[in-house]
């Protein structure tokens, strides 16, 4: 039995430590070819306890893969922002406000002094709110606003921006750039009707 090859198991342009989840989670699905590895529990469940989004031994119920798929898309107008979109629609992100104001944290001190915040509890509720976590201390350090989604419509995969002057566009110059420059040009010299 052969697996399945995901588009984002292979990522071209990594975000750095933790906010790779952020990435990884929002590149579960293949807008251009439909491929959503959170589109039912036998695909999901793996890479859900993979990267610590479910407990291990515990199945996404389709209401869970619900507010996983919600979840998603709320981040991935986050990323769009940043890469200069509009603000997001308040229903978009209404499932990452739920996931906000549902959950619990706490206050952990280490050996070196350092504080932070951990999620408790085991439900996917609890396990989404890390992914918030992760965001804030983006937010802090600088990294956030690098994170964005490609300006291609029909792509919107989210990508790291270690451009110079991080004004990058495109997931992938190559492929979405240079269909979009084109399909512009052609506009542009299309003679008038």
């Amino acid at each position: 039995m052969t697996s399945t090859q995901w588009l984002g198991d292979i990522e071209a342009k990594p975000a750095p430590g933790p906010l790779r989840l952020i990435q990884a989670f929002i590149n579960t699905i293949d807008l251009e070819s439909g491929q959503d590895r959170l589109a039912n529990a036998d695909d999901a469940r793996p890479w859900l306890v993979e990267n610590g989004l479910l407990a291990p031994g515990s199945v996404p119920t389709a209401a869970d893969l619900r507010v996983l798929i919600d979840v998603r898309e709320g981040l991935r107008a986050l990323v769009m922002t940043n890469s200069g979109g509009c603000t997001p629609n308040p229903a978009t992100i209404a499932p990452l406000r739920a996931v906000a104001e549902h959950g619990a944290l706490r206050a952990s001190l280490d050996e070196r002094g350092r504080v932070s915040l951990v999620a408790e509890g085991d439900s996917i509720g609890a396990r989404l709110l890390t992914l918030l976590l992760v965001i804030k201390d983006a937010q802090l350090d600088g990294t956030w606003t690098h994170m964005k989604a490609c300006a291609n419509d029909d792509c919107r995969w989210a990508f790291y921006d270690r451009s110079r002057n991080h004004g990058g566009t495109w997931c992938d110059m190559a492929t979405c750039g240079n269909k979009l420059k084109n399909r512009d040009f052609r506009a542009r010299h299309r003679p008038p009707r």
